[in-house]
């Protein structure tokens, strides 16, 4: 990386896991859910973030639906670009495995296999996720940026909706930040899609509460537990 060239500065670190219980309808644990961040590594001469989310269904809910999923993020430290996304998906007895090289008009790849060209700013959905946390709410109230998820591209607004709110999940009582995100495509938004996350008011802004309203239902995701380095 160009000595230059400044990391974005975020409130996370390399080694956090967090770990969720996710309700859906009338089953309280439907899925459970971790993110976490393994390292920070250099990427065919990217300094990136490697953010990783997995996914499993639990209980009836796995009976009817079996699903184990995991999402891989490789964002560049200084832009929060996505240079590589891969997704590991075993979902009803189907397995997918794709990894996207992400390379913005203009630019060559770096990396080896098939790369797919987007516009300069381009985040993986995971990404975008942890760049919402780098976004400081108390000074800032909307933010918003362009995602591709290996198939669509997608445009996310988020708006901040209410400071200092209490929220008490498994883990515990917070004061939080509420984010609302409205996702669009091709300019008009998605009917039935929208997600919130609580942000925690501590130093990093720790995600303990989200909830997804999709067509299929609401997901609620709650924080059950942290380890941070």
């Amino acid at each position: 990386m160009n000595a230059a060239t400044k990391e974005m500065p975020v409130p996370f670190r390399a080694g956090e896991k967090l770990d969720y219980n996710i309700s859906w309808s009338s089953f309280s644990t439907a899925a459970s859910a971790e993110l976490s961040i393994p390292e920070q590594r250099i990427l065919y001469g990217w300094q990136t973030w490697h953010f990783r989310a997995t996914a499993h269904t639990e209980g009836p809910v796995r009976t009817l639906f079996p699903i184990d999923d995991e999402l891989d993020s490789y964002t560049d430290a200084a832009t929060f670009e996505s240079h590589i996304y891969q997704t590991y998906l075993n979902e009803l007895g189907r397995k997918s495995n794709q990894t996207f090289q992400f390379i913005p008009e203009g630019q060559t790849p770096r990396a080896p296999g098939p790369a797919i060209v987007v516009l300069a700013g381009t985040r993986d959905p995971l990404g975008a996720f942890y760049e919402l946390r780098s976004v400081d709410w108390q000074r800032q109230n909307d933010a918003s940026t362009r995602v591709y998820d290996g198939s669509h591209f997608y445009e996310l607004q988020a708006s901040k909706e209410a400071s200092s709110e209490a929220v008490e999940v498994s883990a515990g009582k917070f004061s939080a930040t509420r984010i609302g995100v409205q996702v669009s495509e091709q300019g008009k938004s998605l009917s039935g899609v929208h997600f919130t996350v609580w942000l925690a008011d501590n130093s990093s802004r720790t995600p303990v509460l989200m909830q997804a309203d999709m067509p299929f239902g609401t997901l609620r995701i709650e924080m059950i537990a942290s380890s941070t380095p």
